[in-house]
């Protein structure tokens, strides 16, 4: 067997989702049930969840597949996301989820957005530009497939009050 044609065979079996979100795994699952996937949650494993010190949404899809996969002895699947603003550098990025909070308030993190595109006078919808972001990644005794995305989003321009 090739060494492409090993990043392209089928899953099949157990596959841990590199998660401790519930609502997570209940779209993984959804998604994987049909193809005769079984997927657990690291959570439900007990895994340690490890510490994404990537830089890009590619490293830390890695680093969590990784750690799935060695600490479980099982393929895993791992996937990291957010929203990069154009007119904010990037930012949030993947720090996404950081700017949610411990309490993952998504709402408070597109406030934080809000205020920071306002400070910089970034009004217009030719102004607000963003992508959604999401690097995926399968482990097994190592990485076999880690693929980028994008999705082109735009952020509302504030409405005349």
């Amino acid at each position: 067997m090739t060494r492409k044609d090993a990043a392209h065979r089928r899953l099949a079996g157990r596959l841990v989702i590199a998660t401790h979100n519930p609502g997570k795994l209940k779209e993984m699952r959804e998604l994987l049930t049909p193809y005769g996937i079984d997927a657990v949650s690291a959570g439900d494993l007990g895994l340690v969840e490890p510490v994404e010190n990537g830089t890009t949404f590619k490293e830390n899809a890695r680093i969590k597949a990784s750690a799935a996969a060695k600490a479980s002895g099982l393929p895993a699947f791992a996937d990291d996301s957010g929203l990069t603003v154009d007119a904010l550098d990037g930012d949030p990025g993947i720090y996404s989820a950081r700017w949610a909070g411990p309490e993952k308030d998504f709402r408070r993190a597109m406030q934080i957005v809000e205020d920071k595109l306002r400070e910089r006078g970034a009004r217009a919808r030719s102004q607000r530009t963003a992508h959604f972001v999401s690097a995926l990644c399968r482990a097994a005794r190592r990485v076999s497939a880690t693929i980028p995305c994008s999705c082109p989003p735009a952020i509302p321009a504030p409405s005349a009050r």
